[in-house]
């Protein structure tokens, strides 16, 4: 990894070669996209619509929740396509590594008291694609300690008991 200051996460690119190609993976990203355009066009639509007819408090609180909706909706988005260039080979594993690649948990939307029901049942599929794809994220990538170095411990340990 040569890409700035060195990252603690470390990849398994034959791991994340495989999984990638399986076939919870390519469901996932179906879904994925899938979820994106419906949520896409409910917002530009009946979402619109929706929150037309409600207070300002409450018209407020849906386009909020929208946007994060939204914002979660193209973290995972954005993950699914690094992968899928990953998988494809136009991406390389240990680029796919680097923090600015990997998901981050933006915060599930809360979903305001009297929110319509599409929009509840949105936030309600994103939650569980977002967990799914975080548990994948984390399989895919390791986080590993630095290996313990037992002469530098000891040399340690002795200034230590000779420190006065």
């Amino acid at each position: 990894m040569t890409f700035g200051a060195k990252s603690a996460a470390m990849t398994k690119p034959g791991v994340i070669l495989d999984r990638a190609s399986a076939e919870l993976f390519d469901r996932t990203f179906r879904e994925g996209m899938e979820l994106i355009a419906e949520v896409s066009a409910y917002l530009d639509g009946i979402g619109r619509l929706e929150s037309r007819r409600m207070s300002r408090e409450a018209a407020s609180a849906f386009a909020a929740e929208s946007m994060r909706l939204t914002t979660r909706l193209m973290q995972m988005t954005s993950w699914l396509l690094v992968q899928k260039a990953v998988r494809e080979g136009e991406l390389a594993p240990e680029v796919a590594a680097e923090p600015l690649y990997r998901l981050k948990d933006s915060g599930a939307p809360r979903v305001p008291p009297r929110a319509p029901d599409a929009l509840t049942g949105y936030c309600r599929r994103a939650d569980r694609l977002f967990e799914r794809v975080s548990r994948m994220d984390r399989q895919l990538y390791v986080e590993l300690d630095a290996p313990a170095n037992p002469v530098a411990s000891q040399i340690e340990r002795l200034r230590s008991a000779f420190v006065v």
